[in-house]
């Protein structure tokens, strides 16, 4: 186990073994001649999506009968709209998995209207942990991240998916920092959102770390876009540390002691820290139906597991997932359980924060 998966699982795996949580052999489960669809449900070019298209190929070579992967894309609402349909359509024969993000919990978590699915009605066959980056437009007039205060004076615009999705996680830590941003909501994915930036609609943006490798990068190796920092990861006592994908930038917590001399403290720091830990730790997630039998689910924890110790997985998963594991069984329940719960008060002040401030109506 890495140095990731420890802190991000936050002395969770030692509760889920006492559990007992593991599966059966699943020798007679066979997918030859199939294909299956991958639902993911946001855009193409997303952190989503390129976690999928990365794992899609791997999966398929240790999936019983190498049957073939193909990835969906399902985009709208937040990730509503494929998650509601998967949870309505998908058959449990295993031919239909789900990938979901913290902007897929973040709905269900706020109860937003719009949300059809129960996570605990799924079984899960992978959790896999992950960061972030924030960053802004050297038109700003930045140059690296410690230039960060000035956009205390800067009129922000950030490209969102809207209130209850994983950019959650910006518009609480942006607010926290005392930036003025204009969030213009209904983007179908990350991957919309980083365009937007290029095209010099938005002047700020943040990609899951897959997506920022991938896409984002070469735009700060071209002068394009100015790293602020990473959302950090947090350590075995809890606390917010640097990304170990992304050592050299700050992390959240840094950016914000930087910019007001003090370490986050607070409700409104609770609240960020509180949907921060929901939405990295276990932030992507491979799901198979309700009513999918042990084996199947076997066959794909033991297929993820497999495809850890290929050598293409080996030589390319950190270039393009960073330096996270990829997870299964206890560990993985472990997660998917910290990743769909919050406390009640939390919610609560988010609830009508984004109601009094964003206009933004939830259920009860």
């Amino acid at each position: 186990m890495t140095t990731m998966t420890r802190r991000v699982a936050l002395g969770l795996a030692a509760g889920a073994v006492a559990l007992g949580l593991g599966w059966p052999a699943a020798a007679e489960t066979t997918f030859a001649g199939k294909t299956i669809e991958w639902i993911i449900p946001f855009s193409a070019g997303g952190g989503s999506d390129t976690w999928a298209r990365f794992n899609a190929p791997l999966l398929s070579k240790y999936l019983p009968g190498n049957p073939v992967v193909v990835v969906v894309n399902e985009p709208g609402g937040g990730s509503t709209k494929g998650t509601n349909l998967f949870a309505a359509r998908a058959k449990p024969d295993g031919l239909t998995i789900l990938g979901t993000s913290g902007s897929t919990q973040f709905p269900y978590l706020l109860g937003d209207p719009r949300v059809r699915y129960e996570y605990k009605d799924w079984k899960i066959a992978m959790a896999g942990p992950t960061g972030g980056v924030a960053y802004a437009s050297p038109s700003l007039g930045l140059t690296g991240p410690q230039d960060i205060a000035k956009l205390k004076d800067k009129d922000l615009v950030y490209a969102s998916q809207g209130a209850t999705s994983l950019d959650l996680v910006p518009l609480l830590g942006f607010r926290l920092m005392g930036f003025k941003v204009q969030h213009v909501f209904g983007f179908k994915g990350r991957g919309d959102g980083r365009l937007a930036f290029e095209r010099g609609e938005v002047n700020i943006d943040y990609q899951t770390s897959s997506a920022y490798l991938k896409n984002v990068q070469p735009l700060v190796d071209a002068g394009q876009a100015v790293p602020l920092f990473s959302w950090g990861v947090l350590n075995e006592a809890g606390e917010v540390v640097r990304d170990p994908t992304f050592p050299d930038l700050p992390s959240f917590a840094e950016a914000y002691q930087t910019l007001t001399g003090k370490a986050p403290s607070g409700p409104e720091y609770d609240a960020y820290f509180a949907f921060f830990t929901a939405g990295f730790p276990a932030q992507k997630m491979v799901f198979l139906p309700k009513g999918t039998s042990d084996d199947i689910v076997a066959a794909y924890q033991k297929a993820f597991e497999d495809m850890k110790a290929d050598p293409e997985y080996k030589a390319n998963a950190e270039a393009v997932l960073g330096t996270y594991d990829q997870v299964t069984g206890p560990l993985a329940q472990a997660l998917f359980e910290k990743g769909t719960t919050i406390a009640p008060e939390l919610r609560k002040q988010v609830v009508d924060m984004l109601g009094a401030e964003y206009g933004v109506k939830l259920g009860d």
